[in-house]
């Protein structure tokens, strides 16, 4: 009887052990860009050679311009992974593979306006935003229940909307809570996220993690390690305070001249390759904050499903796909499961 009962005590804690570690694991992620197309087999295998345990499926709704109210999205006019059924096919995909998701459904406003600027000159106006916003994130918070993701983001970087309607967004989390039972996050900016109000309604404090880190053409490993000093002990404080992890709801750097500069710049005018710069500041982030008790972990942008075709080492974008940055963060997720 006695060895019974301690075989069974054994037993439960063992459970209880893979449990926690399960828990604690860090999310190794890859933002799963949308495409024309159905994904296959094929498009997750490099997702998972890179050693990627998480993928956030990014639906998106488009705007006019920064101060239009009517959001158009689920569109016959979109790309496939674009809308509610190519979301939900790659979401099926990733599951299959043991991939875990954040469905993370984003705006577009045309010509890339940035989403953080997006705000109404009326109170009219800001009723039809809220309608129309509330309309694409409760059928996507539905997605996310019906395809059991274990993540869903509630927005991303949308300072002034948040700024603005602050009481909306807290009776929108509430709605959200009521279709989707999973946990929450918000993506904010990374000069935004202190100023979001309503942390403690979420589960994770979600970080676009593009913090300047150096001025030099091609930063140094040392130069740039150094520099996350004072946005780790920010980003510390409010997890200590809010009780919450910080989640790198994007990251990653351009292999670009300068990539440590204005991590967040993505236009084409930069535009002198440079591997090292890419390679440098991508190990800093890694050997600096990925082992942080605090952190979470992150989805790394942004990796597309036709992985053959893209990237290369002509390429000045952020996409790490057949770049020698590759290698370093398939390491590094082999090493941080």
């Amino acid at each position: 009887m006695k060895l019974t009962i301690r075989l069974s005590f054994l037993c439960f804690i063992s459970i209880l052990f893979v449990g926690c570690a399960q828990t604690n694991q860090k999310i190794n992620g890859v933002s799963f860009v949308a495409s024309s197309q159905e994904a296959q087999q094929e498009n997750i295998q490099p997702v998972l050679q890179l050693n990627a345990n998480h993928a956030s499926v990014m639906p998106f709704g488009f705007i006019k311009n920064t101060s239009h109210p009517e959001l158009i999205y689920n569109s016959d006019r979109q790309w496939f992974g674009e809308t509610l059924i190519g979301a939900k096919q790659y979401i099926e995909l990733l599951h299959k593979n043991k991939i875990q998701v954040m469905l993370k459904p984003q705006i577009w406003i045309y010509h890339g306006e940035f989403t953080g600027f997006l705000k109404m000159d009326s109170e009219e106006k800001w009723k039809q935003l809220e309608q129309s916003y509330k309309a694409f994130i409760l059928d996507y918070a539905q997605l996310a229940h019906e395809t059991n993701v274990l993540l869903f983001c509630i927005g991303t970087e949308l300072e002034q909307f948040i700024k603005h309607r602050p009481q909306y967004w807290k009776e929108l989390i509430k709605e959200i809570r009521t279709i989707y039972k999973g946990k929450l996050t918000y993506a904010a900016n990374w000069d935004e996220y202190k100023r979001v109000p309503f942390w403690n309604e979420l589960d994770y404090i979600g970080v676009d993690a593009y913090f300047p880190i150096s001025e030099q053409k091609t930063p140094s490993l040392e130069e740039s390690r150094s520099a996350w000093l004072p946005w780790k002990n920010e980003m510390i404080a409010l997890s200590e305070a809010t009780e919450k992890k910080i989640l790198f709801t994007e990251f990653g750097y351009r292999s670009v001249d300068f990539s440590g500069k204005e991590p967040w710049v993505s236009n084409r005018n930069m535009n002198q390759v440079n591997l090292e710069a890419q390679n440098n500041t991508t190990k800093a982030l890694f050997e600096e904050v990925w082992d942080e008790s605090w952190f979470a972990g992150g989805y790394l942008w942004k990796w597309f499903i036709n992985h053959d075709e893209v990237g290369g080492r002509d390429n000045f974008m952020f996409t790490p796909q057949n770049k020698p940055v590759e290698s370093i963060i398939r390491e590094y997720y082999k090493n941080k499961n």
